[in-house]
C-alpha cells in the first residue's frame, strides 16, 4: 500500500512539474531598459510590454512578464521557461544560432554617455578609456571588438554603470540612445556625446523551431508597424 501511495505522489509531482498553463503567454525581459521595459508603480511597463499585450490579445491569452538579468533572457526562452523574449534584443548572427528572431520592429542607435565635466569630446577619445556596458548587450560585444586597448566594465544594470561613470570608476557608457536619454534626464551630471556610434535592429526571440508562435508574433508586429503603433508606443514611453 505504501509503495502505491509513493508512486501516486511521484506521478502527481511529475504531472504538476510538466504541466503548463495554456491560457498564459510568458514573456521574459530585463526591466532596466526604458523606454522599452521599466518599472512604474511596481509594475513592468514599456514599449515591449505594450507590444506583448497586443500579441497576447491576438492569441487570446493572459500575458505574464518575467524580469531577469539580460544575459539570462535567451536561456529562459531556450529552456521553455518563457514563450518569448523581448528586451531591446539586437539581432545578431551569434544569437540566431541559439534562438529564432521575429521581424525587426525598431532600429536602435547606440550612443556614448559621459560626465558633464568630462574632457572626452568624441568617440575616438574613448579607445583607451574605461568603458561601462551592460553585460550581454550588443554594446558589450561592440566594445570588446572595437576597443581592444580600453578597459571594459560589464554591469547587470545601466544604473550601476551610471554610478561608475559618476564616481569616476568608468569614463563612459555605450548604450542605446532612448534609454540613454532617460538616464541623463534622471542624472543631470551626465550627458550624451554628439553623434551615433553605430546602429542595430531589435527583434523578439522564440525557441528554435517554434514556428507557429514566431508566425503569430510576426503577424502582430507587421500590423503594428503598418499602423504606426510602435512609434506611438515609443513616444508614449519616452515623454
Amino acid at each position: 500500500m505504501k509503495k502505491i501511495l509513493v508512486l501516486l505522489v511521484m506521478m502527481l509531482l511529475i504531472t504538476g512539474c510538466s504541466s503548463k498553463d495554456e491560457n498564459t503567454l510568458v514573456m521574459v525581459t530585463e526591466a532596466g531598459f526604458a523606454p522599452y521595459e521599466y518599472y512604474e508603480g511596481g509594475e513592468v511597463v514599456g514599449v515591449d510590454i505594450d507590444i506583448a499585450n497586443e500579441i497576447a490579445k491576438e492569441l487570446n491569452k493572459k500575458l505574464v512578464v518575467k524580469d531577469v538579468s539580460f544575459d539570462f533572457v535567451i536561456n529562459e526562452v531556450k529552456s521553455g521557461k518563457a514563450d518569448f523574449g523581448a528586451a531591446g534584443m539586437s539581432i545578431t548572427e551569434e544569437r540566431k544560432k541559439e534562438v529564432d528572431f521575429t521581424t525587426e520592429y525598431t532600429t536602435s542607435q547606440q550612443v556614448v554617455v559621459v560626465r558633464k565635466d568630462s574632457n572626452i569630446n568624441n568617440f575616438e577619445e574613448i579607445k583607451n578609456k574605461t568603458i561601462a556596458v551592460q553585460l550581454g548587450t550588443v554594446a558589450d560585444s561592440y566594445a570588446e571588438k572595437n576597443y581592444k586597448n580600453a578597459k571594459i566594465v560589464k554591469h547587470k544594470k545601466y544604473l550601476t554603470a551610471a554610478q561608475d561613470v559618476k564616481s569616476n570608476k568608468a569614463d563612459c557608457i555605450i548604450m542605446d540612445a532612448l534609454p540613454a536619454k532617460e538616464l541623463v534626464k534622471e542624472n543631470n551630471d551626465l550627458k550624451i556625446l554628439d553623434g551615433i556610434l553605430f546602429e542595430d535592429k531589435y527583434g523578439m526571440v522564440v525557441k528554435k523551431g517554434n514556428d507557429k508562435l514566431l508566425k503569430d508574433i510576426n503577424r502582430v508586429l507587421e500590423k503594428l508597424i503598418e499602423e504606426g503603433k510602435i512609434e506611438e508606443f515609443i513616444i508614449k514611453h519616452s515623454n
